[in-house]
């Protein structure tokens, strides 16, 4: 019988969690700044990080924070209310600025580097960032002094990349790679520059900040809503210290060292943020990072670090299953995976068991939730495609998309969820923010059902979101600047199953009259306008494009039309 709370909420999970996992866990909602400084104090001699080699410890790591957070404060004005901009792939930058940041009362906004200048000046310019904290490498360092140069922000801060590297990589980079650095004296922003390594040399002491963990705001993580227009959900520090905590209650120590977490996938994503980095900092666990995924690297640092967690998307469980042989030995140490991001396909799965006796362990969750909502257990295996029960201290409900009614267990709906994890709302936004919510539940804009043991399954997805490697792609993005392309006249786009990425675009185009253009020149077009991750997997040319009874470019045709097309040509001849 399924565990009734006050409200009528339906339980169904409690009464089958995993041994030693009780709903009722309780919340340490202790700001993650203040955790990870007081492991610094605790374990000084201990590693924190490891960044191709190069070792932080706890110590260390502390007097970096401490020394950033005043000269955040002192030298920049920082202060509550703040915003700072997170311009980084992973690296020992990345953390200490982070968590130097939160130490000041001043709000973290993560950037994606990969996002153009167009992407990343709406970010910046509506979270009203004053700094931008970023790498020298020239492709990074460049973006940032157009946003400076466009009135977006007002300094950078940047970190010498070089530094982070352990000798002899350091001496190498500057011998052999020092073209790919800017040339920050000769740059039009120079004067708005400051040297990270110099604020660190001044040891500036941090002013005691006086957090309200239900109301200041720790991350404002930028997401998008069903026309792709991004939208700051704003996440308090009890929001970020709650789902640490619902975690570490879900773990069952996993996170906890002598643990070695590896961190391929970015901090600048909100899963990576909480589950490589937030989470085994916290708990004293050592942190493996990677600037991005390549094979060779990555296996390396499997077999070297021994690491024994691995946070992943699908894309790299299925690299890794794809290496076969090779990576069954530097697979051997790690004992969890944890994917999420998107729908971990059951092929990828299978796969993945014949190069790894890793649990492989399926999760899900949404920026607006900081993120985790259900996790499959990590200790035990989890009942087949499911993406497990939901974590502690949450609650979920399936309600009929079109009546708004909450369905009987077994039955699909909107998955809607509640708990201490979900976000304040969106950063100036108040219509979003009130259509985000029914009756206190977030909208999740997904479609599952729960089973009677609370195992929740997720169906489709009731927006037209495209999620590829683990990032959302909003297809109107893609149409409006194919749209400015003079040779087309209509265009629509849609997600297909693609089987390294999950899901990739796929972009049908009506050609103007009198006019030609190649898929390669097209592409091409593109390529100045989207970030990898959004351009088209291929381009197809159409003399008519569906349309809705009301003349609205219509998808559903399209979808079943590829779906058609693919399946003809996969037949036997």
């Amino acid at each position: 019988m399924a565990t009734i709370a006050d409200g009528g909420t339906v339980r169904p999970w409690i009464d089958h969690y995993p041994e030693g996992i009780t709903w009722e866990f309780p919340i340490n909602y202790t700001p993650v700044h203040e955790q990870v400084l007081a492991v610094c104090e605790r374990t000084p001699q201990a590693d924190a990080l490891d960044f191709l080699g190069a070792k932080t410890t706890f110590g260390a790591l502390g007097k970096a924070i401490n020394a950033l957070a005043g000269a955040l404060q002192q030298r920049f004005g920082i202060k509550k209310g703040s915003r700072v901009a997170l311009l980084l792939p992973n690296t020992p930058f990345y953390v200490v600025a982070y968590y130097a940041v939160l130490r000041t009362g001043a709000t973290v906004v993560n950037c994606n580097p990969l996002y153009t200048v167009h992407e990343l000046s709406h970010i910046v310019a509506d979270s009203g960032a004053e700094i931008i904290v970023t790498l020298d490498l020239a492709l990074l360092f460049e973006k940032a002094e157009k946003l400076v140069q466009g009135g977006h922000a007002r300094s950078v801060i940047a970190c010498h990349f070089p530094d982070a590297l352990p000798f002899p990589k350091k001496l190498l980079y500057r011998l052999f790679k020092s073209k790919d650095l800017a040339k920050i004296g000769a740059s039009p922003i120079a004067k708005h520059v400051t040297h990270y390594r110099e604020l660190l040399e001044h040891n500036y002491a941090p002013t005691p900040i006086s957090i309200d963990r239900d109301e200041d705001i720790a991350v404002q993580q930028y997401t998008g809503g069903t026309t792709g227009e991004p939208k700051g959900a704003m996440l308090t520090h009890a929001n970020i210290a709650a789902n640490m905590s619902q975690i570490d209650g879900w773990g069952c120590g996993v996170f906890y060292a002598p643990s070695r977490v590896v961190a391929v996938l970015p901090f600048f994503h909100i899963f990576a943020m909480t589950v490589c980095m937030n989470v085994p900092l916290c708990n004293g666990a050592q942190v493996v990072m990677l600037p991005r995924f390549e094979l060779k690297a990555f296996l390396d640092l499997l077999t070297r670090t021994g690491a024994n967690i691995l946070p992943a998307v699908p894309t790299l469980v299925a690299a890794l299953a794809k290496a076969g042989e090779k990576a069954r030995q530097p697979l051997s140490s790690v004992e969890v995976v944890i994917s999420g991001g998107a729908a971990l396909p059951q092929e990828t799965r299978n796969n993945f068991a014949k190069v790894s006796n890793a649990l492989l362990a399926e999760g899900y969750g949404l920026t607006e939730a900081s993120p985790v909502v259900c996790c499959s257990a990590l200790r035990v295996p989890s009942k087949h495609m499911s993406i497990g029960q939901p974590i502690p201290n949450t609650d979920v409900r399936f309600v009929d998309v079109e009546t708004g009614t909450v369905v009987p267990l077994g039955e699909r709906g909107e998955l809607q969820v509640k708990g201490p994890q979900v976000m304040k709302g969106y950063f100036g936004n108040t219509s979003a923010t009130t259509d985000a919510f029914v009756d206190g539940w977030l909208r999740t804009g997904d479609v599952g059902y729960m089973d009677e043991d609370g195992y929740v399954f997720l169906v489709d997805r009731i927006k037209d979101l495209i999620i590829c490697s683990g990032f959302n792609v909003y297809p109107r993005t893609i149409e409006e600047v194919l749209s400015t392309h003079p040779a087309v006249d209509e265009n629509n786009v849609i997600g297909v199953p693609d089987e390294y990425r999950g899901e990739a675009p796929v972009a049908f185009v009506k050609l103007k009259p009198e006019h030609t253009v190649s898929e390669h020149d097209l592409k091409k077009f593109l390529a100045e306008k989207l970030n990898k991750i959004e351009m088209p997997r291929e381009i197809i040319f159409k003399d008519e494009l569906p349309k809705t009874l009301i003349g609205k470019l219509s998808k559903k045709e399209l979808r079943e039309e590829y779906k058609q097309m693919k399946a003809s040509k996969s037949e036997p001849a």
